[in-house]
């Protein structure tokens, strides 16, 4: 989910996260109860306020913490990159890969003790695809194949009834028209949940806006929020299908937006777990502890060209190919997010998915960048006079208000001229929401950008390229890439190692023509509360559940 602005989305969902390292996917922290005698209570933060609890608009992270505790699915991210039956006691899936049936479990109720049914769920994909609802997610159930999503989504058919999801008794019936390799995991995402159309009509404008404006499906329900608060808590639901099984009675969560109070608050005793990454100094100081834990997240920084033709530079492959040779990402690594990360080998995250052997996607589909400036040197003075010029001056955007973009860009600055000459670099630093629309609407030559994934499947990163994807901000146009994408979601959706192969040619022909250039990938780490039993942190979607979390 979004981790910084939450505007402007269509894959900007759990996707383009912002350079800035406090907003940091993984909430700051947690807590030592500061009775400390207390072990159905847990204590914990997150650095910036909620925004909703409508989970068909939600587009944020932190809101997602609320809403994925407080809710729940057909099934439910096991934070091994898997699912787990939840309100489904089975999800059986046709040979085809076009027919999903979901059976609920017997005597589902929601918070208020009223029945919850599989007319629950349909009205729920109704809501989000619904033009009226006005989701910057519908795009996710467009792409599902979910039948006539995308054409309800655009208006094009009226009748809500079309859509491709259908109640029959305690089953729910998905009809998809071409199959769909992230559809389980849909089936554990937070904005699918199911919402009851008689209360979300009573309450109005008022749903969501308020934890007394909703009901509650999850093991949690949140209390104390009024809609602008900087704290709230889930309590236990006592109506959840599995709720002798929640051992947490209390979860209080706080908004801590300053890192080194969080770290602060924890050694206090007042929270149950608190970021480290949020800055060089803080995970300097605290990378040795014994109370240290990395906290998976799949998110990748990399930089894009404007290849439009309207940067005559940028349009030259042997240009890009200079400046990829040139990119040092161990040193970027060192000089801007020394606090975890790793050197980026690929588009795709390490932690992101695996194959069936347990091969990490990253490592299967990795084409070898390196750093060689030699050859770089070779390149660039080949290019330039490809392109008739003996140097070249070139723009770079980034985030502004982040040490880590700005730490970013000056290594990349004073490195890509020591080892291209006749190369300049200009900085320019934009507000994110800036940069967003920048490099949405062409409007940059060269830019720093960061993406999260929103489901553990390649597809969430590997779908921004396509030629026609607005996520595609450099507007190159690959045939070979845009086959074995299609290859992937199409005909090998079901076939895992063969669509890991097809995301593997497209990476290579990412890397072949210096279409973009991998900087890092992003890694979080936390100290935790080690009586913290059972707590499950997921790479994608919901973060942080509490569901099977206790205090031993």
């Amino acid at each position: 989910m979004s981790m910084f602005s939450k505007s402007n989305w269509k894959r900007v969902g759990l996707g383009a996260v912002a350079l800035t390292s406090t907003a940091v996917l993984v909430a700051c922290g947690g807590g030592k109860s500061s009775s400390n005698s207390d072990k159905s209570v847990i204590n914990w933060s997150i650095p910036t306020e909620i925004n909703t609890l409508d989970l068909s608009k939600n587009t944020d992270t932190y809101s997602n913490i609320a809403i994925g505790n407080s809710g729940s699915n057909l099934l439910r991210l096991d934070g091994k990159g898997g699912t787990e039956p939840d309100l489904a006691k089975k999800v059986e899936v046709s040979e085809d890969g076009l027919t999903y049936t979901a059976t609920l479990r017997d005597g589902l109720k929601w918070s208020d003790g009223s029945d919850l049914t599989a007319e629950d769920f349909v009205y729920s994909w109704q809501r989000i695809v619904d033009p009226k609802t006005a989701s910057e997610y519908a795009y996710l159930a467009a792409e599902s194949h979910l039948e006539n999503a995308d054409k309800i989504n655009a208006g094009d058919e009226k009748d809500l009834n079309k859509l491709g999801v259908k109640a029959d008794g305690n089953k729910i019936i998905f009809t998809l028209t071409s199959p769909t390799p992230q559809f389980m995991e849909y089936l554990a995402f937070t904005n699918f949940m199911p919402q009851k159309k008689e209360f979300v009509e009573k309450t109005g404008k008022d749903y969501g806006t308020n934890s007394e404006s909703q009901l509650y499906s999850g093991p949690y329900k949140v209390e104390g929020w009024n809609g602008s608060n900087n704290k709230f808590k889930l309590v236990k639901n006592k109506n959840y299908w599995n709720a002798k099984n929640v051992k947490t009675e209390t979860v209080n969560i706080q908004v801590v937006k300053k890192p080194d109070t969080a770290v602060q608050m924890y050694k206090q005793g007042d929270l149950d777990a608190a970021n480290i990454s949020g800055t060089t100094a803080i995970y300097n100081a605290n990378k040795n502890s014994k109370e240290l834990v990395t906290v998976p997240e799949a998110t990748s920084a990399y930089i894009v060209y404007n290849q439009t033709g309207e940067v005559k530079a940028l349009a030259n492959e042997n240009i890009r190919k200079a400046l990829n040779l040139a990119t040092n990402r161990d040193g970027v690594v060192k000089a801007a997010v020394d606090t975890g990360s790793k050197p980026a080998t690929a588009l795709a995250p390490t932690g992101l998915a695996t194959l069936e052997d347990g091969t990490d996607l990253a490592k299967h589909v990795a084409p070898g960048y390196s750093y060689n400036a030699k050859e770089a040197k070779r390149l660039f003075e080949a290019g330039l006079k490809e392109i008739g010029e003996d140097k070249l001056t070139i723009t770079v955007t980034s985030d502004a208000d982040s040490p880590i973009a700005k730490n970013t860009l000056d290594y990349l600055k004073t490195t890509w001229e020591d080892d291209l000459p006749g190369l300049t670099v200009e900085e320019k630093f934009v507000p994110f929401k800036q940069r967003l629309e920048d490099t949405k609407n062409q409007n940059f030559e060269v830019a720093i950008v960061l993406w999260g994934g929103d489901y553990p499947e390649g597809s969430t990163f590997y779908g921004m390229f396509t030629s026609d994807a607005s996520y595609n901000y450099g507007k190159f146009t690959s045939e070979e890439y845009d086959k074995a994408y299609e290859e992937a979601i199409g005909k090998n959706a079901l076939d895992k190692k063969a669509a890991a192969d097809n995301y593997k040619t497209a990476e290579k022909a990412l890397y072949d023509h210096a279409y973009y250039n991998p900087l890092y990938f992003r890694s979080t780490e936390s100290l935790q509360n080690p009586a913290i039993k059972g707590l499950v942190r997921n790479s994608t979607g919901l973060t942080t559940d509490f569901t099977h979390a206790y205090k031993k």
